[in-house]
C-alpha cells in the first residue's frame, strides 16, 4: 500500500472528501517526520514504533580500493514491530 492508496482507503471509510482525506494523512505523516527529527521516539501501541539511532564518525574502508575513508557521524531511522503486527503477519 503506498501513500495514494492509504488516503483513497481512508476516503471510503471516513466518507471523507479526498482532499480531507489527504490533508489528515499527510499530517499524520509530516507530524511523524518532525518528532523523529527532533530525536523523539515514535509509537503506535500494537502496530509498530520508530525511533532514531545515532552512530559516531568512525575510519572505514572502501570495498573496491581497499583505502581508508572517515565516515561522518550520522543519525538514522529505525523501525520496530509490534507484537499484534506481528501474530496478524505470522497468521
Amino acid at each position: 500500500m503506498n501513500k495514494l492508496e492509504l488516503i483513497n482507503t481512508f476516503k471510503n471509510e471516513a466518507r471523507v472528501t479526498k482532499a480531507e482525506a489527504a490533508v489528515v494523512v499527510n499530517l499524520f505523516f509530516d507530524e511523524m517526520s518532525k518528532a523523529l527529527a527532533d530525536g523523539d521516539r515514535v509509537e503506535i501501541r500494537g502496530l509498530c514504533s520508530f525511533y532514531v539511532k545515532q552512530y559516531k564518525a568512525y575510519t572505514g574502508r572502501n570495498p573496491k580500493t581497499g583505502k581508508k575513508v572517515s565516515v561522518t557521524p550520522k543519525k538514522l531511522p529505525f523501525f520496530k514491530c509490534g507484537q499484534e503486527l506481528k501474530e496478524r503477519v505470522n497468521q
